[in-house]
């Protein structure tokens, strides 16, 4: 069975957000071992210069790849990143767990994004949209595109 580990940075404070997620926790079950990792954000000053900033990824970055296993396809969701459609993710998903990739991890970063590091670390850098997410509100649409891709490679009806 295909391991899928979502690593955030930050916690879920809204019950409606922890209710979707484990709804698609739920869901995921039938098709994936799924696990959740959350790893604290680093305090930023409200209005941080260039430097902090750069230093406030590196230390979220460095958590983050720390819960990397070696042997992991990693996906890292930044705005940069190639877009793609449900079905080209259920794909990517088949084509990987057919060639022997049996775990998957999906970063999400806070509220500034991610590190050099953790994208250089990223098989593949993937953007939902040029827009930018609340990363709770991410992490539900990431679980929710996981359960989508699924179902179309299970031919279920979910998926329309």
């Amino acid at each position: 069975m295909t391991t899928i580990t979502v690593i955030t940075v930050g916690k879920i404070k809204e019950k409606y957000f922890t209710d979707a997620i484990k709804e698609y926790q739920k869901r995921l079950s039938r098709y994936c071992k799924l696990c959740l990792i959350e790893v604290p954000d680093e305090p930023t000053p409200d209005s941080p210069s260039p430097r902090e900033k750069e230093q406030v990824l590196e230390k979220e970055g460095d958590r983050i790849l720390k819960k990397i296993p070696d042997s992991a396809h990693v996906t890292a969701l930044c705005i940069e990143g190639t877009q793609m459609s449900s079905e080209k993710l259920a794909e990517n998903l088949d084509t990987l767990a057919s060639s022997g990739v049996s775990h998957r991890v999906f970063i999400i970063g806070g509220s500034m994004g991610l590190s050099d590091a953790v994208k250089a670390r990223a098989n593949l850098k993937l953007s939902f949209s040029p827009m930018t997410f609340p990363h709770q509100l991410m992490r539900v649409i990431l679980l929710e595109q996981i359960y989508r891709a699924f179902t179309i490679s299970a031919g279920t009806k979910y998926h329309k």
